[in-house]
């Protein structure tokens, strides 16, 4: 990832939502929406598709408006399920490629072509793009200015003792992540869940395992994630920046991600001006 502007001219259209072929590996791509009034330091949101690549397209052409208002460019890796089998855990070694790092390529291409800051992201997953989001932020939160996580169907816990992905004890199968509480406690994040998404779907693990440390269902998943994330703060004696948002009446289906949209906003607004000092807290 570029740690610095890249001072060129900008290369992409703005006002369209484009389908580009990653550079450094032609057969993976990426999608990324320019707004029109973009400048170089506008920020970057980072949408993160669920299991179905089916969602990529549609998840991304749902956020075009908000990005347009806001100034915000839109990028979208599109995780295939021939290259990316284990996109929501970040690809672990024997399971395809890594997909952190195919986000980093992503994002230094973005900057290389616009100039824009990608070293601070802001990250917006729904169902297995929420599990990628939530465990990328936590293994690189220098690199997430804030984080939306919507319908995870099931969370890594801050918990040192249990192997990644359960647990943030380092992993040989995913070399070089490690897990830091006091850099990842200092993300904000906002947990969404529909209050009826509570039906089993293809990325819902019903492992006993994931059962007996989570709980049955995506709500209770939710819940007991931000309460171990919110314990955790207090331990290290740190103010807790997760909170959970439960849509009444919401259900697993992207449809509703109308429901989301406030809130996305309220991150994209407050991690814009939250370097100033002058804005408090995201709504929740």
């Amino acid at each position: 990832m570029a740690n610095k502007h890249t001072n060129l001219k900008w290369t992409l259209p703005r006002g369209e939502l484009l389908r580009r072929v990653l550079k450094a590996n032609p057969i993976s791509e990426y999608l990324v929406y320019v707004p029109t009034a973009a400048a170089a330091d506008s920020p970057v949101l980072v949408s993160v598709h669920g299991i179905s690549q089916r969602s990529w397209l549609k998840q991304a052409e749902l956020l075009v408006p908000t990005c347009e208002r806001y100034g915000v460019i839109l990028l979208a890796p599109g995780f295939n399920d021939q290259q990316y089998t284990d996109y929501q855990r970040l690809g672990r070694e024997g399971k395809g490629y890594r997909a952190d790092l195919f986000l980093h390529r992503c994002l230094e291409e973005l900057n290389t072509m616009t100039g824009a800051d990608t070293t601070h992201v802001r990250l917006f997953g729904h169902s297995g793009g929420a599990q990628f989001v939530h465990r990328y932020l936590m293994a690189y939160p220098h690199r997430v200015e804030c984080a939306v996580v919507s319908a995870a169907g099931w969370y890594t816990f801050p918990d040192p003792t249990l192997k990644y992905p359960y647990g943030t004890r380092p992993s040989s199968s995913l070399r070089g992540v490690s897990f830091n509480p006091e850099a990842y406690l200092k993300v904000p994040v906002i947990v969404l869940i529909g209050t009826e998404d509570n039906q089993q779907s293809d990325d819902l693990s019903s492992s006993d395992r994931v059962n007996k440390q989570q709980g049955i269902t995506r709500i209770e998943r939710a819940r007991n994630w931000v309460a171990a994330m919110q314990a955790q703060a207090i331990a290290y004696g740190m103010e807790s920046l997760v909170s959970i948002v439960e849509l009444i009446g919401a259900s697993h289906s992207l449809a509703d991600i109308s429901s989301e949209i406030p809130h996305i906003e309220s991150m994209i607004h407050y991690s814009r001006f939250a370097n100033s000092g002058s804005v408090s807290r995201p709504l929740n």
